[in-house]
């Protein structure tokens, strides 16, 4: 066993890992990074399985400004140097999969970050003095055959969801896997074929068998959700539902809405297939398959957890459950970053996916300074008039990229000074977690107090976004520009919000805008500033 205590060991050289690694070396931090495999990004060489990310790669946007680009590449990481980005590698929208591990190892090796490869963590356990001791498999930094163990105060795991969820469902054994299943078309042919699933790895491979299959079912008990217009790009993407096409238009091809209740192998090949339809009163056929496909997602793998270290879990046992400080609830100085991270606003915002939690894994990185060194969160001071806080709210939502990826989840936090009549410097914060600033959790810099009166600034859609046809015409929308319509507003729009002892006790809705620039007079700067006006007096 290593005698030296690392101050953080961060589990998992993925993108999360990298993210938070290359933050921690920057601070010259006493850190580690262990990884499983023999490269950055292990995970994209097999996943996605049809070798397309659907995570988009936009290089040509029409601007210079990094931050604003940002707002269309969902692939690169956060750095200091301009060549670190993900829109070099290709110009493809969508790119192949097999960019990403390449990106992310030049990543690694121009920053020079701390990684052990071939260093599979096989069990992490905790000394009665707190420090935790996780054991890595054959690697690990010595490169000892038989491996070794780390102690550390902090132990991140950043290793995503890399094991499959399956369902309790009788003879879900028996059944094809999509991290295993073969993705060659030609094996199916003329074959009927059931996919149990209603997520982008279940219509991704529904969309690869077209050509070939039969029939083929897609099958679950939740309702499809289409991210055009739900706005959560963890659901059904366009470039994975041509299948949808071939259902509605009648092509021996459907969604089953409903629950697989048991799979029985028959004699002779296929399986027996009891299924309850949803939308006939649970009303159950028995259904024949030639081959089943389980498409169900993924989860966390806490199986190297030892007893004192066991995380609890959540959402189906599928993650971890984390304090705002993105901390164990039960194990304390055990941390999550990257899309573990989605735990806190499951299916909200952009968490779940690179161009998400880049930023949430700063965030931590800046939770980490302040409640483990004693840093507080950064700020800038602001003129704390009604115009200076105007000029300066509206700088940064039309530039930032993290409240437009992490919209409704991360805020810019402004702290008004003291005194009537906005007299004096207001703190600026960026990029704060919400629900952080609301736990009370974000101190000031001078006497390390909470911060507990603040404005939170952040980026979101109306309430009801998800409800209607964005293609509907007849549907009423709320008019471009117009300050009185904006509290109704569906699209995204800038969103001030005023709290007191984690109670918001004023709001206000920027008016929303085609290309998203909230800059005009009447309609965006003149409505802010009277807001700001009023909560000063």
């Amino acid at each position: 066993m290593s005698e030296h205590v690392y101050d953080c060991l961060v589990v998992g050289a993925g993108p999360a890992g990298l993210q938070l690694g290359a933050l921690l070396q920057a601070e010259s931090r006493d850190y580690l990074i262990v990884e499983a495999g023999p490269a950055p990004g292990t995970f994209f060489t097999v996943y996605p399985r049809h070798r397309t990310l659907i995570s988009i790669n936009k290089p040509h946007t029409g601007t210079t400004d990094p931050e604003l680009n940002l707002r269309m590449d969902w692939n690169s990481l956060l750095s200091d140097d301009p060549d670190l980005l993900f829109t070099r590698y290709t110009e493809r929208y969508f790119p192949p999969a097999d960019e990403l591990p390449r990106y992310l190892g030049d990543f690694a090796k121009a920053l020079g970050l701390r990684v052990a490869f071939d260093a599979p963590v096989v069990r992490v356990d905790r000394e009665e003095d707190g420090v935790f001791v996780v054991e890595v498999g054959a690697g690990g930094e010595g490169g000892t055959e038989g491996g070794t163990a780390y102690r550390a105060r902090r132990v991140v795991m950043a290793t995503g969801v890399g094991r499959l969820y399956v369902p309790p469902i009788p003879g879900i054994e028996l059944v094809e896997r999509y991290d295993t299943m073969p993705t060659d078309p030609a094996g199916f042919v003329d074959q009927r074929v059931l996919i149990i699933g209603k997520g982008n790895s279940a219509l991704e491979t529904a969309d690869n068998l077209i050509e070939k299959a039969a029939v083929i079912h897609v099958a679950g008990p939740s309702s499809l959700r289409l991210a055009w217009q739900s706005h959560y790009v963890g659901h059904v993407r366009a470039v994975n539902n041509n299948f949808l096409d071939t259902y509605q238009l009648k092509s021996q091809n459907a969604v089953l809405d409903g629950t697989v209740r048991s799979i029985e192998p028959v004699d002779g090949g296929g399986f027996l297939v009891r299924f309850a339809f949803m939308r006939a009163d649970e009303v159950v056929k028995e259904l024949f398959y030639d081959r089943v496909i389980a498409c169900t997602g993924f989860r966390f793998d806490a199986s190297v957890f030892g007893e004192g270290t066991q995380p609890s879990l959540a959402i189906d046992d599928r993650f971890p459950e984390q304090t705002s400080s993105y901390e164990s609830v039960n194990v304390p100085g055990l941390y999550f970053a990257g899309t573990l991270m989605q735990q806190r606003d499951f299916k909200k915002a952009t968490t779940g996916f690179i161009h998400g939690f880049r930023y949430t894994v700063r965030a931590l990185h800046h939770i980490l300074e302040q409640e483990t060194q004693g840093i507080a969160w950064p700020y800038r001071e602001v003129e704390g008039t009604a115009d200076g806080l105007t000029a300066a709210v509206l700088d940064r939502v039309n530039r930032s990229s993290a409240l437009w990826q992490q919209f409704g989840v991360m805020g810019d936090l402004v702290v008004l000074p003291e005194g009537a009549g906005g007299a004096g410097a207001a703190r600026y914060y960026e990029e704060v977690p919400v629900a952080y600033a609301l736990d009370g959790k974000l101190t000031t810099g001078a006497g390390g107090e909470p911060v507990t009166e603040f404005l939170a600034v952040t980026l979101e859609y109306g309430p009801d976004h998800d409800k209607v046809d964005p293609f509907d015409v007849t549907v009423r929308r709320t008019a471009q520009d117009r300050p009185e319509e904006a509290l109704d507003a569906a699209y995204l729009h800038p969103v001030v919000r005023h709290y007191r002892d984690g109670k918001e006790i004023a709001v206000h809705h920027v008016a929303e805008n085609l290309e998203n620039e909230w800059n005009k007079p009447q309609a965006h700067r003149d409505p802010l500033a009277a807001f700001f006006e009023r909560i000063a007096r």
